[in-house]
């Protein structure tokens, strides 16, 4: 399956598509799970998504993923890499956003970690950055249980956020 991206112990990455919407509207459309994004999303707000990832597939070979169950193939949310500007420099941020009702099963970490694995053994990178609201503890604890800590605070979005890093170290 050419849209497959790689696969954990209790997970599925894949490419997404436009089959994907009703899925992601699961997380869009959820006051709670939006909390640190500037809104929800509506049908229209969530096509426009896909299509910014699909763009990103084509541009930089990385975007967002739909992360599925690996035995039920149940969609729980989606986690990525994706290019975001920082002071002028672009730098490769692993993002998450899961379906509420998996939130504290491990799943983003487990997801988060995958990805940053990609990143590093994969495609090479020597850092890799997560961009998360200075109050959304959750997140926070995500990229600290994958290894990053925080570099910065920076202002984008139109508040705070904290630049998360984490580099790569190649074992002697």
């Amino acid at each position: 399956m050419d849209n497959f991206i790689l696969s954990t112990e209790r997970l599925v990455l894949r490419k997404m598509n436009r089959d994907d919407m009703e899925s992601l509207l699961k997380i869009f459309a959820d006051h709670e799970a939006m909390k640190y994004y500037p809104s929800t999303k509506n049908e229209k707000q969530t096509i426009d998504w896909i299509e910014w990832t699909i763009n990103n597939y084509a541009k930089h070979g990385v975007g967002l993923w739909v992360v599925e169950d690996r035995v039920s193939g149940e969609f729980l949310g989606q986690c990525g890499i994706v290019p975001q500007e920082i002071d002028g420099i672009v730098e490769m941020e692993i993002g998450y956003l899961f379906v509420r009702r998996f939130w504290g099963t491990g799943y983003a970490t487990e997801a988060a970690l995958a990805c940053k694995n990609y990143g590093f053994e994969q495609m090479g990178l020597r850092k890799m950055v997560s961009l998360i609201d200075v109050n959304n503890l959750p997140s926070i604890k995500v990229a600290e249980r994958i290894g990053m800590k925080v570099e910065k605070t920076v202002h984008k979005w139109d508040k705070d956020v904290f630049v998360y890093s984490v580099s790569y170290h190649q074992e002697d």
